[in-house]
């Protein structure tokens, strides 16, 4: 067998053998099932009476996934702390707005920067997957490992899942508190023009946002499987705020 034979040969061991190394780490690391809920701003609430908590709940969901639905179970959460829903915004000392942004299959960086943007930040893309490349003179020497890597690859996929949620709490003031709330606007008039809109009204509530991110990790995981753990996670950290 010629040297380059060999060569050829031995470069396309050392790639199914990177290749197999790395799919076995990965799954071996990510067999269990990880979930991880934060919060990118804290909120406190002032303690009220009992008769006091009672709250509105108003939920919208603007993601992928419509057959998401969290109200029922954000309810659920809110009751066991002890706090009556009402249907009417009029008879509710708190206020709690929730807009599912984001729900299903993500990478780390378009987690980090979407939570990193806080409460009405915009949701950056990120590419999902693996990328392969190819090195120039050796590419064709390690196509065949690179095949079969690529193949172990496909077998066991690193996957991340992850739902984004913006969340507005409003607490009813007090009497004899006068709350103003300013709003500004820039609208876009053309390709190079805006308008700045603002106004300023008195209101009787207290407003505080803050974005969570629910994230689930684990090799070969199905969306389905993560979607009742990150809801889990969305509804502690929403049912801690009360």
């Amino acid at each position: 067998m010629s040297k380059m034979k060999i060569a050829v040969v031995a470069l396309a061991l050392g790639a199914l053998m990177l290749s197999g190394c790395s799919a076995t780490h990965t799954a071996i690391s990510k067999r269990n099932l990880q979930v991880q809920t934060k919060m990118s701003d804290t909120i406190f609430l002032d303690p009220v009476a009992d008769d006091k908590r009672t709250v509105f709940i108003q939920v919208r969901n603007t993601s992928d996934q419509q057959g998401l639905s969290i109200e029922p179970q954000i309810i659920e959460a809110v009751q066991a702390k002890g706090y009556r829903v009402v249907r009417d915004p009029d008879q509710a000392n708190f206020l709690l707005q929730a807009n599912v942004l984001q729900a299903g299959q993500t990478d780390l960086r378009s987690q980090n920067e979407a939570f990193g943007s806080g409460f009405g930040g915009a949701l950056i893309g990120g590419a999902i997957g693996n990328q392969f490349g190819s090195g120039g003179g050796r590419a064709a020497a390690t196509v065949g490992g690179a095949l079969i890597g690529l193949a172990a690859d496909a077998l066991v996929k690193d996957v991340h899942y992850s739902i984004i949620t913006d969340l507005q709490i409003s607490e009813r003031a007090k009497k004899g508190v006068v709350v103003l709330e300013e709003n500004k606007a820039s609208l876009k008039q053309g390709n190079s023009g805006y308008k700045n809109v603002s106004s300023t009204e008195e209101t009787e509530w207290k407003r505080y946002q803050t974005r969570i991110l629910s994230t689930a990790n684990q090799v070969n995981m199905e969306y389905a499987e993560a979607e009742p753990e990150l809801v889990k996670g969305l509804m502690r950290s929403i049912s801690g705020i009360l």
